[in-house]
């Protein structure tokens, strides 16, 4: 597709439904609903808040009751697309849907997931992009339409039953034939993109057996003393999803509602339990909890980390604390020699 056809592209998009994209706010990125094509700006490594709000959102009400009844309260069928969505945010959906839609089906995750329309978007690496090392630099499934930008066009990639249906409308904007030299351009910017990769996590393929033959070490201890808990890192996280739900009751106690919240393992008071007994009452016990259950314990059920590489949490933790930072201090705790760490 031509680029010069792309904002016609993008308006008939916006009929099949609310259309989301990036937006650029300051210095920082944030999706928001586009009104008008220039609104949108491709020109983003990450978004503070990754796509995941689209289907768990911070907050929502799941039933209303009265006194001697109740009403589930489900999400509306209006599509919701977001365009511009990379490839690592792409993976961290892919786990959510394992998570959200696997034996035990949440019923509000999967209303918004059937409407909503992912069309992803090529994207170049910074600085703090470490999904080279996680494998979700690239993605071949888990969207209805991916736009990889080249000099002069877009590569146009089918991934659903709804994105070919729009592919067909859209049939007047796009050429069928991709050209040798296109493939070669294509094939030419991959290159290019993989040799930007500036930051990896060391040892990845044995982080799993590196943190849990370091569970007891006094890394954690000096992490635990500098974090705040304020929950930064999960709030960005694309695939962190805990939750608590609040029974609210009106004034005049005879109805109420039922909400859910996102909620953070690295909160004080998340692990209390009736008796006011908290399981994880330090700091070190919870950031312990959230990189073992994210870098370990989720290959064990899902065969795969729940870090997609993102680079989030390097850029908003507070305190430095990061997927690179624990990695490192974890790395080098268990090498004999800074020697073997280099290597």
């Amino acid at each position: 597709m031509s680029k010069e056809k792309f904002p016609e592209f993008v308006e008939l998009i916006k009929n099949k439904g609310k259309l989301f994209g990036p937006v650029k706010q300051k210095e920082k990125y944030s999706y928001e609903e586009i009104k008008d094509y220039s609104e949108l700006d491709f020109d983003f490594q990450r978004t503070i808040i990754s796509p995941k709000k689209f289907i768990t959102p911070a907050k929502y009400t799941t039933l209303r009751f009265v006194k001697f009844g109740q009403t589930e309260v489900l999400p509306d069928d209006e599509p919701q697309i977001v365009m511009g969505v990379h490839p690592c945010d792409i993976h961290a959906i892919k786990i959510l849907d394992r998570l959200f839609l696997g034996n035990i089906k949440d019923p509000y995750y999967a209303k918004r997931r059937e409407n909503l329309i992912i069309i992803g978007h090529s994207c170049l690496p910074d600085d703090k992009c470490v999904c080279q090392s996680t494998g979700t630099d690239m993605v071949e499934d888990g969207f209805d339409l991916f736009l990889t930008e080249l000099d002069d066009f877009y590569l146009l990639w089918v991934g659903s039953d709804k994105g070919l249906g729009i592919a067909i409308e859209a049939e007047n904007l796009l050429e069928e034939n991709v050209s040798e030299e296109e493939i070669q351009e294509y094939v030419r910017w991959q290159q290019e993109r993989s040799s930007m990769f500036t930051t990896s996590i060391p040892s990845y393929k044995y982080l799993a057996d590196i943190i849990h033959l370091n569970y007891d070490s006094e890394v954690w201890e000096q992490f635990g003393e500098k974090c705040l808990s304020c929950g930064t890192c999960s709030l960005v996280c694309p695939t962190c999803n805990c939750f608590h739900v609040d029974d609210k009751i009106m004034m005049n106690a005879e109805e109420g509602i039922r909400e859910r919240m996102l909620d953070s393992c690295t909160l004080p008071y998340y692990s209390m339990v009736a008796g006011n007994h908290d399981f994880r009452p330090d700091r070190t016990a919870r950031l312990k909890l959230y990189y073992t259950h994210k870098l370990k314990e989720y290959i064990g059920r899902w065969g795969q980390p729940s870090c997609v590489g993102c680079g989030r949490c390097i850029a908003y933790c507070p305190v430095d604390i990061n997927v690179i930072t624990v990695s490192n201090a974890l790395f080098e705790e268990v090498c004999e020699t800074q020697e073997v760490c280099d290597q």
